[in-house]
């Protein structure tokens, strides 16, 4: 057994094992062509799920509204516009509700990049119940794609397309 050379011999720093200039190129334009194939599916992705958060913070203030029927034995309007919701107790035109998740004047705003449109102002009862039945239909500003939160007239509250 002869001893090895500390360098240029076959020992552990004599052939150094590497990836080529070429090789690398054509990593990194597997890497580009994937990350460019995958950015649309992923803004998609992104998009679709702001909506369907949007809907499911529509559909817990429309809970929060039920609860609050109940809660205060009375019933409870739902008043809606383009941007925000708002909270009523007794008739459309009574006292708005103030609580958790409304600003100071009783407007739960849905998020920016969205807008709602209702096809009724409903109004739950005390026993939880919805008069009439309504549907809010939330539109992404950015590329028109849709979601509805539909309340039927049991009050149960879904969120679908």
């Amino acid at each position: 057994m002869t001893p090895r050379k500390a360098l240029g011999g076959p020992g552990r720093f004599g052939n150094r094992a590497g990836f080529s200039a070429t090789e690398l190129i054509v990593v990194c334009g597997i890497l580009g062509l994937l990350a460019a194939v995958s950015v649309p599916f992923f803004l998609r992705y992104y998009q679709s799920a702001a909506l369907k958060a949007a809907a499911e913070e529509v559909a817990a203030f429309l809970n929060q509204g039920r609860q609050v029927a109940i809660k205060e034995n009375q019933s409870v309007c739902v008043l809606s516009a383009a941007t925000a919701l708002q909270l009523r107790l007794n008739t459309c035109a009574g006292t708005v509700w103030v609580g958790p998740g409304t600003d100071s004047s009783g407007n739960m705003r849905i998020p920016s990049g969205f807008t709602m449109a209702s096809s009724a102002n409903l109004s739950f009862r005390y026993l939880g119940d919805a008069v009439p039945a309504a549907t809010y239909t939330l539109t992404n500003s950015r590329n028109g794609s849709t979601l509805r939160v539909t309340v039927a007239a049991s009050g149960r509250i879904t969120i679908g397309p």
